[in-house]
């Protein structure tokens, strides 16, 4: 019977189970945070950034970040129309109203052409997301919001370990957000982690993200806040994983380039960019069918599923769900109808995209 093939999965060693374990035997009064206190410290470190505050969840962090900026109600804020919706969720617990930008046809990132069109005087923020693990062009994107007195919070998700002109995602804006879901490269089951360099952000995002508790008052509330923090368990996890994070990017790029060296001659078949500058980690290995194939996406994904091999499509831009108001944003919706994540988890061998590239090839008709 052959292997099942899944789209994703964590590499799991010795070394999270002894982290883990040690947490859960010992990570307790005195030792509560230990893990917390490293795991913060060595992120921040890996990444560039001054500080560093784990959290529950990326959306967790994204709304701090829209919180202690102190966006809210009658503000604006521009995400891109394809990507996972927590971006614009995100968005509407403070208040604000999502406004819907388009992406480019290349990264699948949010295009700076269309966040300019968008901006009005109601704009407060820019969220762009590094979607499936290639870096927005955050020059452009900067250059933008320091022309019209925008924050800019990276949704660097997808991103961990990715480098934009040298530099890690998540330290290139205001404020940079991260998840650590069980699919993505680095994983604690759930989490995320909120970074920035301003002393005085990150202070409120502790404030508002624990209850609005007093940092110097035993048990004194301020304010009311949110519960957005990491166990001690999850941070023992995620300190592990962090250390092993290079070895995660570098089998990432070359499930990537085993797709590549199988698929790129397919006329018509346009696969996961690395744009000149950056360092794309291919968190997820993805094609988009640009012309007509003897099967559609969806019939792609449903054959695919028959073979033992699973695949999923790309998000549905937000301004699709009922809650909004469709946009005219043509690049993501063209390509959010014709695109599909491959397999990509950490544990699958050349003999796996092999596999599944010869299984593709046959469905498509080449």
């Amino acid at each position: 019977m052959k292997k099942h093939i899944l789209t994703a999965g964590p590499s799991i060693s010795s070394r999270e189970v002894r982290y883990v374990t040690d947490a859960v035997r010992n990570g307790w009064n005195k030792s509560w945070n230990r893990y917390i206190i490293r795991f913060e410290n060595a992120f921040a470190e890996y990444a560039g950034a001054k500080y560093a505050l784990s959290t529950s969840s990326c959306t967790g962090a994204l709304h701090l970040a829209l919180a202690a900026l102190g966006i809210g109600p009658g503000d604006e804020v521009i995400v891109p129309d394809l990507a996972w919706i927590a971006t614009a969720s995100a968005v509407e617990y403070v208040g604000a109203k999502v406004v819907f930008a388009d992406i480019e046809r290349d990264t699948w990132c949010v295009d700076p052409v269309s966040i300019r069109e968008r901006i009005t005087r109601k704009t407060k923020a820019i969220i762009p997301v590094h979607l499936y693990g290639h870096p927005c062009d955050m020059r452009s994107i900067n250059s933008i919001a320091k022309k019209y007195g925008l924050y800019v919070i990276e949704d660097a998700a997808p991103s961990a370990g990715a480098e934009y002109y040298g530099k890690k995602t998540g330290a290139l804006a205001d404020i940079g957000t991260f998840s650590f879901q069980g699919a993505k490269i680095l994983v604690c089951g759930e989490g995320g982690m909120f970074l920035t360099d301003s002393k005085k952000i990150y202070d409120r995002a502790r404030i508002i993200g624990d209850h609005g508790r007093d940092l110097h008052k035993i048990f004194w509330i301020n304010e009311t806040g949110y519960k957005y923090k990491m166990s001690n368990i999850q941070a023992a996890l995620g300190l592990a994983q962090l250390e092993r994070l290079d070895s995660f990017v570098a089998k990432k790029r070359m499930i990537f380039n085993w797709y590549k060296q199988r698929l790129s001659d397919i006329e018509g078949l346009q696969m996961s960019t690395e744009r000149p500058g950056v360092k794309n980690i291919f968190w997820m290995s993805s094609v988009v069918l640009n012309r007509k194939f003897r099967a559609d996406r969806d019939e792609c994904i449903k054959r695919l599923k028959v073979r033992g091999i699973d695949s999923r499509p790309f998000f549905y831009p937000a301004s699709s769900f009922r809650m909004y108001r469709k946009a005219d944003n043509p690049v993501s919706y063209y390509i959010s109808k014709r695109a599909i994540n491959l397999p990509s988890g950490l544990g699958l061998t050349e003999r796996d995209i092999a596999r599944v590239a010869q299984e593709l090839r046959k469905i498509l008709g080449v």
